[in-house]
């Protein structure tokens, strides 16, 4: 059985979640290492939100998931409050998720349209 295709809009999104598990997994890191919270805290709760990410980033081709990766990135933003330069590191991928939702959402919308429009023509004949 064929999967379906994914949408611009998933594959950005996906492009976006896998490199902020890398960034995410190097920031627990960092929190453990500047000891601003005990190690299991910094490490377990890195690793529940890399979790969260693999989980999103498997779940993509469901609408609710880009909801889920909204989410994410507050998290990630949020992170700041713990190390500083997370606030920027944070905003720079929200940056790069709104980029992915409003141009891959409208791309997806121009290729259903000219989809849509060769269906016409082609059974207008």
């Amino acid at each position: 059985m064929r999967r379906p295709r994914q949408s611009v809009q998933q594959s950005l999104a996906s492009i976006v979640l896998g490199f902020e598990l890398i960034v995410m997994f190097l920031a627990a890191l960092v929190a453990f290492g500047l000891k601003v919270l005990s190690a299991p805290v910094a490490l377990i709760g890195g690793a529940v939100l890399c979790l969260l990410i693999v989980a999103t980033l498997a779940l993509l081709r469901y609408r609710w998931a880009i909801i889920v990766g909204w989410v994410v990135q507050g998290i990630i933003v949020a992170t700041g409050i713990l190390v500083p330069i997370m606030f920027i590191i944070g905003a720079l991928f929200a940056g790069m998720w709104v980029y992915s939702m409003v141009a891959g959402g409208r791309i997806d919308r121009q290729k259903a349209a000219a989809a849509a429009q060769l269906g016409d023509e082609t059974h207008g004949r």
